[in-house]
């Protein structure tokens, strides 16, 4: 089996649900194919989630274009330093770029509070911290763009989407410092039961990806098993984290009910029942 083919189209869920975070624009086909894949098997809405400037223009675009898809935008926590400090590799799929310092990120960030109006748009994020990709010299930019896109969903009353990857501690200091808005998303979940008491105590959105399913995500599993139902969400956050037994090929919205099945599995449910509770609860956290 090649690791670039495409998974098979599992079997449809009765209960029709929210891919709660997907990035389309990376994804192979058109929109259009992508969105039938999905409905074939009752994913009948995706949140479109923009990374930079332009990502969150296009989302916002695609989301006015179809009725199924909901628009998130931001600039994601690695793009903040890059728009500071410049990005010499390349590294983002904007090529290399010359740093602009300070007013570089407040021009990107009114394009990104423009966007925010938008109705179509219902989401700010993805928003957050990540210490894995970006060292202390980008800390300062990713911490003033987190704390920036804050106060833009709570401005427009949108979802607050949050990218946390190794600052588990920091994200919630800033949450609790600036006040988070009203729905608060952890896109892709990644801390621990302990952490998602903490987050239960908030009110935080626990949204979980296909990586719950790999061996080695016993502690997402033991999250998931104590996150309240009514703050449980499901997502691709494709193309990457394909779920088991596909980790490793492309991921899409139409594999969504891979996860929530084995999500199901962890919490002793039925899918139905899962997929009722996460389809209401996306619904309320993006406000449609």
């Amino acid at each position: 089996m090649s690791r670039t083919e495409a998974p098979p189209l599992p079997e449809p869920l009765r209960v029709p649900v929210a891919d709660s975070h997907t990035h389309l624009d990376m994804q192979d086909g058109t929109v259009e194919e992508g969105l039938a894949r999905a409905a074939a098997v009752n994913v009948t809405t995706v949140i479109q989630v923009g990374c930079d400037v332009k990502g969150s223009r296009w989302a916002a675009e695609t989301a006015a274009a179809h009725p199924s898809v909901y628009a998130a935008v931001a600039l994601h926590p690695n793009e903040a330093p890059r728009i500071v400090h410049g990005d010499p590799d390349g590294w983002s799929r904007q090529g290399a770029r010359e740093g602009g310092g300070s007013a570089a990120l407040h021009e990107a960030l009114a394009e990104i509070d423009a966007l925010a109006a938008l109705d179509h748009v219902r989401g700010v994020g993805e928003t957050g911290l990540d210490h894995f990709r970006t060292g202390p010299e980008g800390m300062a930019a990713q911490e003033e763009s987190f704390r920036a896109h804050i106060e833009i969903a709570k401005r427009h009353g949108k979802a607050l989407v949050i990218h946390d990857r190794e600052a588990h501690a920091d994200v919630l200091r800033i949450l609790a410092d600036a006040g988070a808005p009203e729905r608060t998303v952890f896109h892709c979940y990644s801390g621990d039961a302990d952490m998602a008491r903490i987050c239960a105590d908030a009110g935080y959105f626990m949204s979980f990806a296909g990586n719950m399913t790999f061996k080695n995500a016993q502690p997402l599993r033991d999250a998931l098993a104590v996150a309240p139902v009514e703050l449980v969400l499901v997502e691709t956050d494709a193309p990457f984290l394909t779920p088991a037994p596909y980790r490793g090929r492309p991921n899409a919205p139409y594999l969504i009910p891979v996860t929530l099945r084995a999500m199901a599995e962890v919490r002793g449910v039925d899918e139905d029942t899962l997929a009722s509770a996460i389809a209401d609860n996306t619904a309320r956290a993006f406000d449609y």
